[in-house]
């Protein structure tokens, strides 16, 4: 018998009437904010912006270091640009352009490729402790909160789409009890995120042998992956980014949904 926190979602969606009632219009499909890049590269919220819009979000923006601008202007005229590092990664100074930015949007998506620059790091963690609403984090923009969680363990409305070993540093960092491990078992793991997310206000989603895995407020779901799905956690980031900033009262319901379709 399963624990009364755990749905297993199968076959069929767990919530097919979030499916039934998404927004007819774009004008009602939310506006997400996509933030990230350095100098050496932006692959992660370029196709984070394809797969948003796959997913079925209204609007996105996209906001990059101006290190960027010269080389990605013409390439995504949705961009916007906030000042950078000497090293071409988001600067300290930028805190403004993310706020603003951020007034606009329902949600924001920190899809990656952020760098492992101090002052990129000191700016996110202003950000996140100044922007009220829905962020969503994965790939190195979540290992950064992962090896330093003290700014959004209790921060409402916080995601992070993570592998099993950024997990394991995030629990390791936030001293909790209970080591995420590659061989606990799924019943195990699903007991430790009904506790980790039931003690710290983050919600998680993680990948466990070919189970993706979400956790909120002690609800935890399991939804099979369709096939060998190495590269997903781009892909998953934004479709739970538009499926909560659509769904924002049922985060648990969006976020299982977001993983079956």
């Amino acid at each position: 018998m399963l624990p009364d926190y755990w749905l297993k979602q199968g076959m069929q969606p767990a919530f097919p009437e979030l499916e039934w009632s998404q927004p007819e219009t774009r004008l009602q499909a939310g506006r997400l904010l996509i933030i990230g890049g350095n100098a050496a590269g932006f692959a992660a919220p370029a196709e984070a912006y394809g797969l948003a819009l796959k997913a079925g979000v209204g609007s996105v923006r996209v906001l990059l270091p101006e290190s960027l601008r010269r080389a990605v202007a013409k390439l995504v005229p949705e961009a916007d640009f906030a000042p950078s590092t000497p090293s071409g990664s988001f600067g300290t100074q930028a805190l403004a352009e993310l706020l603003d930015a951020s007034r606009w949007a329902s949600g924001v998506l920190l899809p990656g490729d952020i760098s492992r620059n101090s002052e990129t790091t000191v700016l996110l963690e202003s950000f996140l402790e100044k922007y009220p609403g829905q962020a969503t984090l994965t790939k190195d923009a979540a290992d950064i909160f992962c090896q330093q969680p003290f700014t959004i363990l209790h921060r409402p409305d916080t995601l992070l789409v993570v592998a099993l070993g950024q997990l394991r540093r995030l629990g390791t960092e936030a001293h909790f009890p209970r080591a995420f491990t590659s061989d606990m078992g799924l019943l195990p793991l699903v007991d430790a995120l009904h506790e980790f997310t039931k003690r710290f206000s983050l919600s998680i989603i993680t990948k466990y042998h070919g189970q993706l895995v979400v956790a909120v407020n002690g609800e935890v779901s399991t939804t099979g992956l369709r096939g060998d799905q190495p590269v997903w956690r781009l892909k998953t980031a934004a479709s739970a980014s538009t499926w909560w900033l659509q769904n924002p009262t049922r985060p648990f319901e969006a976020l299982t949904t977001a993983v079956y379709s």
